[in-house]
């Protein structure tokens, strides 16, 4: 069987410049998201730019068990994964009593549970990898602090951190490659969804953001914040008392954009 690198949520932003860098460096690719139509222009765009194998995946991750669906559709095409990487998330900027009780399931399904199932159907594929396994798993610097206004996202990307660090730790005596990258402020269509203000934000971009997960792969370190003025908010929020910390987090909560998401 082929193995492959399988990234989620690369129809656009992150997921998308990950699905670029990896063809680039030879890799075959399954790009993963909704919309079909998108992951095949990036296909096509691939195929001619890079001598790779480039697989489009319409799946909705926030049904059941998407990553036996998934692994099982690879299996189908004689591939196997010998990277993952879970990009496909999202967020809304509202307070929680606003917020609509199945969009709140379905941030959880997408953030929380589609993310573990996969990186757990995938499991024995990327351990067994031989020139070793990779998982990336993005979370945010929102993931680094309680977030009002945000509370949902900001809670599940604390997940993603934790469980991410915790895979790192499992696996440090095998070839396995585990990451938590944490972004910032990217320019992607989060910002398009999420409702989220963007007035004197500074983003970077989603080539900066994958530049620092490429270059923290060689360090062997669990996690990895992207953006210098991030890493410090993000070691500061680790050194202040909670309390402090959710404060300082209340009064800087990210405001609802007056244009409905």
């Amino acid at each position: 069987m082929r193995r492959t690198t399988v990234i989620t949520g690369a129809s656009s932003g992150i997921g998308e410049e990950f699905a670029r860098r990896f063809a680039q460096q030879g890799h075959d690719v399954v790009l993963v998201a909704r919309r079909l139509e998108r992951l095949e222009s990036l296909a096509t765009e691939l195929r001619w730019q890079y001598p790779v194998t480039v697989t489009p995946m319409a799946l909705d991750l926030t049904e059941p068990r998407p990553g036996a669906v998934l692994r099982g559709r690879l299996a189908e095409r004689g591939m196997v994964a010998g990277a993952l990487v879970n990009c496909a998330g999202y967020g809304r900027t509202e307070m929680f009593a606003q917020a609509d009780a199945d969009d709140v399931t379905r941030q959880i399904a997408l953030d929380v549970t589609a993310l573990t199932d996969l990186t757990k159907a995938f499991w024995p594929d990327l351990l067994d990898a031989e020139a070793g396994g990779l998982l990336i798993n993005v979370a945010s610097l929102t993931g680094y602090a309680p977030m009002p206004g945000m509370a949902v996202y900001a809670a599940a990307k604390a997940f993603v951190l934790s469980f991410t660090e915790a895979l790192w730790a499992e696996t440090r005596d095998s070839r396995l490659r585990v990451l938590c990258l944490s972004p910032g402020a990217t320019s992607s269509e989060f910002y398009q969804t999420s409702g989220t203000s963007t007035q004197g934000t500074r983003f970077q971009t989603p080539e900066q953001v994958v530049d620092t997960a490429f270059r923290a792969l060689g360090t062997g370190r669990p996690t990895v914040v992207s953006g210098r003025v991030n890493a410090l908010l993000a070691g500061l929020m680790h050194t202040l008392p909670r309390r402090i910390v959710l404060a300082l987090t209340a009064r800087q909560a990210p405001k609802p954009s007056a244009v409905a998401p």
